[in-house]
């Protein structure tokens, strides 16, 4: 049974590299889930109209959006769905009595359509949101919701340092023309997208503060996203640590203490939620 679970994992991370889906660090992503969890809670607070049955939590990571999900709505079937095995291995691991979906968001549909589909912090790794947003919207059930929050901070200065890093002769051949980059279009594109379909679309931005150690602490958050495709790519421990090394000197300069020593790491999010007539 372990060596067809082994195998597994292994079909699985060939078809990672097939289509260029980065591999996760469940115990790296989790060290800041208070943090993480933050827009999460503010988007399960705007959801105020629905009494959902039925939740998918598309991209759900390990499994804390859908643990919110289910304390929210406790009476609903929570479904957590994502294409990383390391990931769905760590909810079912945490919450077995949950249920947990390993697939391809860039192509899910459901049997029957959900009362609520959400999504945080997953979608902007998924590319063609002119066909992934419209798709999304004709799985919910009448009278349900789509509700989707994704970052919005490539203009931030800790992203500035990993694509100046990247780009340095050293560096710059590693890349391959697939490297998985995230992309959020604007709220004008999201509300094109959906109001068609949609008797109500809210859209809004919010700009967390968080308060962190010092600049070494940025660099492990983005370890855990922004660097993904970077690392996947770098398979030499020395390279990495290099690589590393060169960004967190960067780093250093663009967040500088405040008097109590801390660093201030600005982080802006885009929310929607488009109710389904």
């Amino acid at each position: 049974m372990a060596g067809a679970s082994a195998s597994v994992l292994n079909l699985a991370s060939h078809r990672r590299r097939e289509r260029n889906v980065p591999k996760w660090d469940p115990d790296l992503y989790l060290r800041f889930e208070r943090e993480r969890s933050l827009p999460c809670r503010d988007l399960i607070a705007r959801i105020s109209e629905v009494q959902p049955s039925r939740i998918i939590d598309l991209g759900c990571g390990t499994g804390t959006s859908t643990v919110l999900l289910r304390e929210r709505w406790p009476a609903a079937r929570v479904v957590g769905f994502d294409n990383s095995p390391e990931m769905i291995a760590t909810a079912r691991s945490t919450h077995p009595d949950s249920e947990w979906i390993i697939g391809d968001l860039r192509s899910w549909t459901a049997d029957d359509p959900f009362d609520l589909v959400f999504s945080n912090a997953a979608l902007h790794w998924v590319p063609n949101h002119a066909e992934l947003f419209p798709r999304l919207l004709r799985n919910v059930a009448s009278g349900g919701v789509l509700a989707v929050q994704m970052p919005v901070n490539s203009g931030s200065p800790a992203h500035r340092c990993v694509r100046e890093v990247a780009a340095r002769p050293t560096w710059a051949s590693r890349w391959d023309s697939h490297l998985a980059r995230s992309k959020v279009e604007s709220a004008e594109f999201y509300y094109r997208q959906l109001s068609p379909q949609s008797s109500e679309v809210g859209i809004w931005v919010t700009e967390y503060v968080h308060v962190l150690p010092n600049a070494a602490t940025i660099l492990e958050w983005v370890k855990g996203t922004t660097l993904r495709p970077y690392l996947d790519l770098l398979p030499s421990p020395e390279d990495r640590e290099t690589f590393l090394g060169e960004i967190l000197l960067e780093l250093n300069a663009a967040y500088p203490p405040q008097e109590d020593g801390r660093v201030l790491f600005l982080f802006r999010r885009l929310f929607l939620v488009a109710h389904r007539p």
